[in-house]
């Protein structure tokens, strides 16, 4: 397997530099709610000042990559999570568990287990 993946390296995006001009086409994504389930917007959470600092470069690097883009009324408003990393690194991630209440439910689920080690 790893002698596949390294024959094949050049097909994974290492950096969001990688994957500019990536049709959305072919990798947009749209979540299937409930219409009965009420939108969930929650109020936005402050952080210290450093820590802005490093979620606005993670952000604008996403934005600039055309990864995520920027929405002036979204009907969803899920909060950012810092996960604290080794080394004192962060790993931003969203709190979807309200779209997750309100998405349908899969019959095939993922496994649960991990797949690599961090």
């Amino acid at each position: 397997m790893i002698e596949l993946l390294q024959q094949y390296v050049n097909l994974f995006a290492w950096s969001y530099d990688d994957i500019l001009g990536l049709s959305t086409d072919i990798v947009l994504h749209r979540q299937p709610t409930d219409p009965a389930r009420p939108l969930v917007k929650k109020k936005p959470r402050k952080f210290k000042p450093d820590l802005s600092l490093r979620i606005k470069e993670e952000v604008t690097k996403q934005i600039e990559a055309y990864v995520v883009r920027v929405t002036n009324y979204p009907s969803w408003l899920a909060n950012i999570v810092l996960v604290p990393k080794k080394y004192e690194n962060i790993k931003i991630c969203v709190d979807y568990r309200d779209l997750n209440k309100a998405s349908p439910k899969d019959s095939f689920p993922l496994a649960k287990y991990p797949l690599c080690e961090e």
